[in-house]
């Protein structure tokens, strides 16, 4: 194609992406799949990477481009970002009233959800996305575009019709089933689950690393006007509607009343609706309608005088914890549960609340025979609020958290950093399906047709009681598996050939996949590459050297690149019987993983035991470069410091850090000179690929997508 012809297509197909991101994210009706999604969006980033001339910062590809930010820098909203006076009955919403009548006439009201999220306020120039900030202390909020412009239903550049400045102002927040899925995943890590959406919002707007925050179930609902663009509307709705057809999402339901008991009404209304959103609220926003009367009414230093929240009263049940059970989940975590005496809360019978870990059972003090409130975190997850100190008779008993397991009568202990307590029991039934899940992701053997789906049937169905018996399943066995009525079929061709070839696969990926808590990928690199084979592992010198040498520190260590825990951790497991049998089964289905081959490291050369830093979007993955680097002698650092020689800068990097870079003396290259030291252009990538291609292979930023890592 020609370079018109190039610019119009991209163009085309950005403006798809975009048509389908709204109609999905924003107005849930979607007319295409998504693999036709994929299609269009592979394209484009196809497009991009060959024609960096045409790249451009609004493009959907570039939700998630740009290195973790060292803090956050401030912004300063005018007008500044208010909270609004809280009502918590009809009479003082009456005395509101009574406020505006007597300074104001011939006006309605809209009535709209109280969405409990971050307040978030989104600025565009030229109809582009230039700036999303916190509200922070209603003055000052934090810089935090990169994050919110990982949330799909959050316009990227907006239509013709829309004003070339415009600022909305709204809320962020983290969806129910999200909530509920991020929560599962905190606790299968060991970590402490969030209190609440709204909290998993905030922290989730706070990671240093886009990357993090495009992992997390934000959306963003708009719902007021900020500094520009907005002065044309007659009324709230007819903004609101206005928004609606620039592409923002919007409250699904609001109300206009024209007396203060149709407010009433119109709250009590959406009290029962308060479930059914997709976000959790906590009350109604009353506001004039009628935008001409603003200017009058004002605003006192905490909100503005036309507009009012009204608090719904916190819904919770009493009931009595008649028991604690521990429940013991796929990745062995020991989770204790309050039995209830059944009970109607938020539209459900409740007869269980998770309790999370012993740490929370011990700082809320539940006992078992205590009377308790209930409530429902984030309108979905039943929680034990407190218990009720004055009903106790004192026959309640102290909850204890078993020292053995409650499945396989294992040992049980509490990693560092964990919170949770974990079943050290590799072969525990409870486990299976997360290990088997674990060995099949990418990062470890990579059968990638074996989905959760597959795992959960062959697992129900009993056909594996371990990882390893997936090598023995027969093809004409494995096609034959039923999956909600259907047959596995030809993805059994698939599994069988990826086996194959996580025979072949090495030392590293083996140890990742054997799933022992607390080795990830980069770790178990780090170990494989002291050792020859997975059998070398069984009573390491190595690992014995690293834990017998904890007590020294810096250059005394000699293996600093191997953390104690992570040295007890994998000499634990195959001190194990069930490493042992691990070890054996290993051996009769042939299988003997080896490291590889170690790469000579440069002892000369220009990089040789020189601090690198790489930023910016560059030509290669910033992993085959960083590996380039250590090969020559360099060490890969993760930000500038005075011990840095060289930051190579790709495209994007922003002024302060090469600024910052040349204060502290550090010489500021491009992918070029990186070349020249590294040896010229002949230099290769670990794959043997020539290290950088031609300028226009470039991507215009980033990878170009989300890596979808395992959390184990």
């Amino acid at each position: 194609m020609e370079k018109d012809e190039i610019r119009a297509r991209i163009e085309f197909l950005r403006s798809e992406i975009e048509r389908h991101d709204r109609l999905y994210y924003v107005e849930a009706r979607p007319v295409i799949g998504d693999r036709d999604y994929d299609l269009l969006y592979d394209e484009l980033l196809r497009l991009e990477r060959e024609n960096p001339e045409f790249r451009s910062s609004a493009s959907p590809t570039q939700r998630v481009s740009g290195e973790p930010v060292a803090g956050f820098a401030q912004v300063r909203h005018d007008p500044p970002m208010q909270s609004l006076d809280k009502t918590h009955s009809r009479g003082e919403l009456a005395d509101f009233d009574a406020m505006v009548r007597k300074e104001a006439q011939g006006f309605t009201y809209s009535v709209e959800p109280k969405v409990d999220g971050v307040s978030m306020s989104l600025r565009y120039e030229n109809r582009q996305l230039v700036r999303a900030a916190t509200r922070g202390n209603g003055l000052v909020g934090d810089d935090v575009t990169l994050n919110v412009k990982t949330i799909r239903s959050v316009p990227l550049r907006l239509p013709e019709d829309a004003p070339d400045e415009l600022e909305v102002r709204g809320e962020v927040y983290m969806t129910r089933d999200g909530f509920v899925k991020l929560n599962a995943r905190e606790e299968e890590a060991g970590r402490e689950p969030f209190a609440n959406p709204r909290n998993a919002a905030a922290g989730s707007l706070k990671q240093l690393n886009p990357k993090e925050t495009a992992t997390r179930p934000l959306d963003i609902v708009i719902y007021n006007a900020g500094g520009v663009g907005c002065d044309g509307f007659a009324t709230h709705t007819e903004m609101i509607e206005a928004f609606r057809r620039w592409g923002f999402p919007v409250t699904p339901w609001s109300k206009v009343c024209e007396t203060i008991e149709g407010v009433f009404a119109a709250i009590d209304e959406l009290e029962t609706l308060r479930h059914t959103f997709r976000f959790e609220i906590d009350g109604a926003v009353v506001k004039l309608n009628e935008r001409r009367l603003y200017p009058a009414l004002g605003a006192t230093a905490h909100g503005p005088r036309w507009a009012r929240a009204y608090k719904y009263a916190p819904e919770r049940a009493e009931t009595v914890v008649e028991g604690i059970t521990v429940q013991v989940g796929r990745t062995g975590i020991l989770t204790p549960v309050a039995e209830l005496r059944p009970v109607e809360l938020a539209g459900s019978t409740i007869a269980r609340a998770t309790l999370h870990n012993a740490d929370q059972v011990a700082r809320q003090d539940i006992r078992i025979g205590d009377h308790v409130w209930l409530v429902k975190a984030g309108d979905v997850i039943p929680a034990i609020e407190s218990s009720i100190t004055e009903k106790r008779t004192g026959g309640e008993k102290v909850f204890e958290m078993p020292t053995a397991c409650p499945v396989c009568g294992g040992a049980v202990a509490r990693l560092e950093g964990e919170v949770a307590q974990r079943c050290m029991n590799p072969a525990c039934p409870a486990q299976l399906l997360r290990r088997v899940e674990h060995f099949a992701s990418r990062n470890a053997l990579d059968i990638r047709a074996l989905g959760e789906t597959a795992i959960n049937a062959l697992v129900e169905q009993k056909w594996i009681s371990d990882p390893l018996d997936l090598f023995t399943i027969p093809l004409e066995r494995l096609a034959s598996l039923r999956i909600a009525g259907r047959l596995f079929g030809k993805n059994a061709e698939s599994v069988v050939n990826a086996l194959k070839d996580a025979r072949s696969l090495p030392l590293s990926r083996w140890l990742f996949a054997t799933g022992i808590p607390g080795i990830g990928a980069t770790v178990a690199a780090d170990i494989a590459a002291e050792h020859g084979r997975l059998a070398d592992l069984v009573d390491s010198p190595v690992l014995e050297n690293v834990i017998a040498n904890d007590a020294l520190k810096g250059k005394a260590r000699k293996i600093l690149a191997i953390k104690v825990e992570a040295a007890k951790a994998v000499l634990g497991f195959f001190a194990s019987d069930y490493g042992r049998r691990y070890l054996a089964r290993l051996a009769e289905l042939g299988i003997d993983p080896k490291s590889e081959p170690k790469k000579a490291v440069a002892t000369e050369g220009p990089l040789v035991g020189a601090g690198c830093v790489l930023t910016g979007a560059l030509s290669r993955p910033r992993d085959e470069y960083a590996e380039l680097i250590r090969m020559a002698g360099g060490v890969v650092q993760s930000s500038v410091s005075s011990k840095t020689r060289y930051l190579i800068a790709g495209a994007n990097t922003g002024a302060a850090k090469t600024s910052r870079a040349r204060e502290l003396g550090t010489e500021v290259i491009d992918e070029a000179r990186l070349l020249e030291l590294l040896g010229g252009p002949a230099a290769t990538g670990p794959a043997g690929e020539p290290a950088v291609r031609a300028a226009p292979d470039a991507p215009p930023g980033g990878q170009g997508g989300l890596e979808q890592g395992m959390l184990f």
